[in-house]
């Protein structure tokens, strides 16, 4: 039987090895912005007949408008994202879209200002800082602050590893984004905690002269099935809605299924051998203490 937590020091440089180049990237790069956050118009198109991506992108470059952020939704709608439009410049973009294209139907026509986008931001991080506190807190009183801690660290990392890929492939990050490292902290800590209650009641009921290792590894062997069914169920909904679901929830989709399948991971190879050597190192100050 593969023994998870004598081997955690591997997977804690795997982990690292997978956080790294994102908060390098974070620091070089930055994020991909989308208009909910740095500001800007967004306008949903409906053409009479199918329309390719490329006709619409070439319409709006001819305009002058950039072109890097064209969502098709369906056959003949399309959501494009650019700098500040005025009433004229959208009026112009419709006029070359019926002109070069088709019949086509402006749908809306909306502007997220700079102050909404800024308070946007800092509402998403303090969601996150506030979710994260609960948890500390809920955690602590169902079973112990160590586990809190734990649980966290491996949120964190999590969280890490979604921002950071979307940093390194310069995927745009909009609310829907924020929604998905929520439901993502959610289904992770989740997964976190029923192994920490089977930790729980194992601990009740330890064998004499079984280590705190042997006891962690077994438990975590113990839900690991619950834990794979529970992720490859997950896994199967989201690859349906992101090559089903169309443009307007991919980024959604892709940032939850890089999530749940890190989550996993994090929770079976992270939480609890973070918790132990917590454990190991109190432990070890109270020896030390003892002897002096």
């Amino acid at each position: 039987m593969f023994h998870f937590v004598k081997h955690r020091k591997i997977f804690y440089v795997l982990s690292l090895l997978l956080i790294l180049p994102g908060i390098v990237s974070l620091a070089v790069r930055g994020m991909n912005w989308g208009i909910d956050f740095s500001s800007g118009s967004i306008m949903e198109v409906r053409f009479a007949g199918q329309v390719q991506v490329e006709q619409v992108r070439n319409v709006v470059d001819q305009q002058g408008f950039g072109s890097g952020h064209i969502q098709q939704s369906g056959d003949s709608d399309f959501l494009i994202r650019t700098s500040k439009l005025t009433q004229e410049d959208s009026a112009k973009i419709m006029e070359a879209f019926n002109s070069s294209i088709g019949s086509a139907t402006l749908l809306r026509n909306e502007y997220v200002d700079p102050i909404i986008s800024t308070e946007l931001f800092w509402n998403a991080f303090w969601a996150l800082l506030v979710a994260s506190a609960l948890m500390v807190v809920y955690i602590t009183f169902r079973f112990e602050l160590r586990q809190g801690i734990a649980a966290i660290v491996a949120l964190l990392h999590d969280v890490l590893i979604v921002i950071g890929l979307f940093s390194i492939f310069q995927i745009e990050v909009d609310s829907a984004f924020i929604a998905a490292i929520l439901t993502i902290i959610g289904y992770s800590i989740n997964d976190t905690i029923v192994i920490f209650d089977r930790i729980r009641e194992n601990l009740n009921m330890k064998k004499k002269g079984q280590s705190l290792e042997d006891l962690v590894n077994l438990s975590i062997w113990q839900t690991l099935a619950r834990s794979i069914n529970t992720v490859l169920t997950v896994m199967f909904v989201l690859l349906a809605l992101y090559f089903l679901g169309g443009a307007t929830v991919k980024n959604f989709v892709l940032a939850m299924i890089i999530g749940v399948g890190i989550g996993c991971y994090s929770s079976i190879f992270n939480a609890s051998a973070i918790w132990v050597d917590l454990r190991l190192m109190e432990k070890k100050s109270k020896l030390k203490t003892a002897k002096a």
